[in-house]
């Protein structure tokens, strides 16, 4: 295949991405209830149980995509808080696969959205997906066998970090004075990359000396490096453990790291979303198949409660591609100063439940 035909193709499925990002649910759907082993014999009234999900799931998979945190630091929350109040109660590690498997297909969703406004950096990704994997299949195996009342402690020092570091760092997409750095305009008679496989204005080139220059489907342009390895390695592998064991950690604590870095505010949440989608999805996996392997009790396929991802996989696809909308639209700094004070409260609750209290 030719460079042109390929930039071509690329080109069309970031156009019509909408049709495959909404395409993906469908087929899940489809395939779960046909071919999901379910227990018993399962009718409408099971299928339609857990409808009420999805508004849920759509409003907190808006949410976390606007700001770039991972998905499960919601719905993890809300599944043992609120979920146990309509319905049964869930495991510990149940509860983390359903957030895990519906916050990859919400992430995959953004981040289809954010490579198509040119604002993930895919080399970056990799590298930090790919020494990530040890750390996230070690915390989803570890969930398997950690008593429930340490797994509420551990999930309430990770929410407690993540609202410190939503605090701490500064979201918002750049403006005024903070646009050249994040975003601005070009200087008169500078040459900007543009890609023949990006809509709009969008390339990417990288200098001799390292230096990245990336615009955006907008035009804006982007100025950095991938410097930094070992400090965003040290993050994201404790990030990672969190991700697997809880569900999230990689996305709050990756973002902190590559912005530490010099990585601009959209270009780091952008890459951020890949990194956290491809990592949810391989501790889904582990949390799936993996229970047997230390030694703990294995979750069959039969025991996923399939009547609950139904809802809630499409809820977070459709809120994966409206976040890029709502961060347009509204303040960041409003959404994460309300998502850090709502993870206060959260590991609080956790911490009485871990000492018996709650």
């Amino acid at each position: 295949m030719t460079l042109s035909s390929s930039n071509r193709i690329q080109k069309w499925f970031l156009k019509y991405q909408h049709v495959f990002v909404f395409t993906a649910p469908v087929a899940f759907v489809v395939g779960v209830f046909f071919t999901a082993p379910v227990s018993g014999d399962p009718g409408a009234n099971y299928w339609l149980k857990f409808w009420w999900l999805f508004p849920v799931f759509l409003l907190g998979a808006t949410i976390v995509n606007t700001v770039g945190i991972s998905g499960s630091a919601l719905f993890v929350p809300f599944l043992i808080f609120v979920f146990p109040l309509f319905a049964q109660p869930l495991e510990p590690e149940t509860l983390v696969k359903v957030g895990l498997i519906s916050e990859a297909f919400g992430l995959s969703s953004s981040s289809v959205a954010f490579v198509q406004y040119g604002l993930v950096d895919r080399r970056l990704a990799l590298s930090l997906v790919g020494g990530s994997i040890p750390f996230v299949v070690g915390g989803a195996l570890l969930s398997f066998v950690i008593p429930e009342p340490v797994f509420h402690a551990l999930l309430g020092l990770a929410l407690l970090a993540a609202a410190y570091l939503l605090f701490r760092t500064n979201l918002d997409h750049g403006n005024g004075d903070e646009a050249a750095a994040d975003g601005g305009t070009a200087e008169v008679g500078v040459d900007l990359p543009d890609d023949d496989g990006k809509l709009g204005p969008a390339g990417v080139e990288t200098a001799d000396d390292g230096t990245v220059t990336r615009v955006d489907r907008d035009g804006d342009d982007y100025t950095y490096t991938r410097g930094g390895y070992l400090r965003r390695a040290a993050n994201y592998s404790i990030g990672g453990t969190f991700q697997g064991l809880a569900g999230f950690g990689i996305g709050e604590l990756g973002i902190i790291s590559m912005l530490g870095t010099k990585v601009p505010v959209r270009v780091a949440i952008g890459t951020n979303h890949i990194v956290v989608a491809l990592t949810a999805i391989l501790a889904s996996v582990v949390h799936v198949f993996g229970g047997g392997l230390v030694g703990g009790h294995s979750l069959s396929l039969a025991s996923t409660p399939w009547n609950m991802v139904v809802f809630t996989v499409p809820a977070t696809v459709t809120g994966g591609q409206i976040a890029p909308y709502v961060s347009n639209a509204l303040s960041t700094r409003t959404i994460k100063r309300f998502v850090a004070m709502l993870f206060g409260l959260i590991a609080t609750a956790l911490f009485l439940m871990a000492a018996g209290l709650g």
